[in-house]
């Protein structure tokens, strides 16, 4: 692999992909197929959710690798199925050895799941909510460079997406944690300039 403009790789599948994922073959697999692509179902949002926040202070690619594991300790991220776990499972989830066993992280995770389901009674779904907070054209920088996304950890919507979900109790959902998860869930397509991906991202939220 070489890089032939500033972020960009042109990897031996022949693909220009952003520099960030060409490392690992999970990574490579998460850039291609969901980072930057729109996702509007209510268990997968939820998920990246919960994960962004296990992730504060870690790397993505941590918990990438860990999600399967993840996803068996939280019942699938089935919401409705977490917001009914017990001190007990925490106390079980907290010897979990194929997650991150952080108490906190764990009983944020419990606590946003009630949180979930209260907003899916008001708005009649997570993705209602979230994509409401879609950006602004204006608010979007022009060009995707490597320089204007190392400088973008947040933005005026992830802040607004931020102080509701904090105003409506939820935790561990601070504005660059929000950001993060507008980049997961396709809310917005940071794929660089030049990465073959940013074209099917668009595409697929044109569709």
């Amino acid at each position: 692999m070489a890089l032939e403009i500033d972020g960009i790789v042109h990897c031996e599948d022949g693909v220009s992909r952003c520099f960030w994922c060409t490392d690992d073959a999970l990574y490579r697999a998460y850039h291609d197929r969901e980072w930057g692509f729109p996702q509007r179902d209510d268990t997968r949002l939820f998920e990246k959710l919960c994960l962004e926040g296990f992730q504060a202070g870690l790397s993505w690619l941590t918990i990438l690798r860990k999600r399967e594991n993840f996803r068996r300790a939280f019942d699938g991220f089935d919401m409705e199925a977490v917001a009914r776990f017990t001190p007990r499972k925490v106390d079980a989830l907290l010897g979990d050895a194929g997650i991150v066993r952080h108490r906190g992280k764990i009983e944020s995770a419990i606590h946003n799941a009630r949180r979930a389901c209260e907003l899916v009674e008001e708005r009649g779904s997570l993705a209602e909510y979230l994509w409401s907070f879609e950006p602004a054209l204006t608010e979007r920088p022009e060009r995707m460079t490597l320089d204007v996304l190392r400088k973008l950890t947040e933005s005026a919507s992830s802040r607004a997406l931020s102080k509701d979900l904090k105003r409506r109790g939820w935790t561990f959902v601070g504005p660059t944690t929000m950001y993060a998860l507008m980049q997961a869930m396709g809310l917005v397509n940071d794929h660089l300039e030049g990465c073959d991906l940013r074209v099917k991202a668009q595409r697929a939220r044109r569709s």
